[in-house]
């Protein structure tokens, strides 16, 4: 979306199913493979920015991630995706562990 000249770039929140897991090459726990790596974290808060587009999938934790104009709570089975040049703060509230991806 472009307002007067900026770019608003949001987050992109998902629940899939097992098909679309199986298409994307999501592993059924997570551990890395030829598609995705891991990454885990314990509660924290931290600000982030995305130089690429990330996708990732979350296998267990509770995260509340704000940007300027959003703010999402992700969860076990969320499929998200972060566009390239988003800026934003993560607070990780449960233990995070997630694969992921950038494009």
């Amino acid at each position: 979306m472009n307002v007067e000249g900026v770019i608003i770039r949001q987050i992109l929140v998902e629940k899939i199913d097992e098909t679309r897991k199986h298409s994307l090459n999501i592993p059924a726990r997570c551990r890395e493979n030829q598609y995705w790596a891991v990454w885990t974290c314990a509660p924290s808060s931290f600000d982030w920015h995305y130089d690429q587009k990330e996708i990732a999938y979350i296998f267990e934790g509770k995260v509340r991630i704000k940007t300027a104009t959003q703010e999402v709570c992700l969860e076990p089975g969320d499929l998200v995706t972060f566009p390239a040049g988003l800026s934003c703060t993560w607070e990780i509230i449960d233990r995070i562990s997630k694969v992921y991806r950038f494009e």
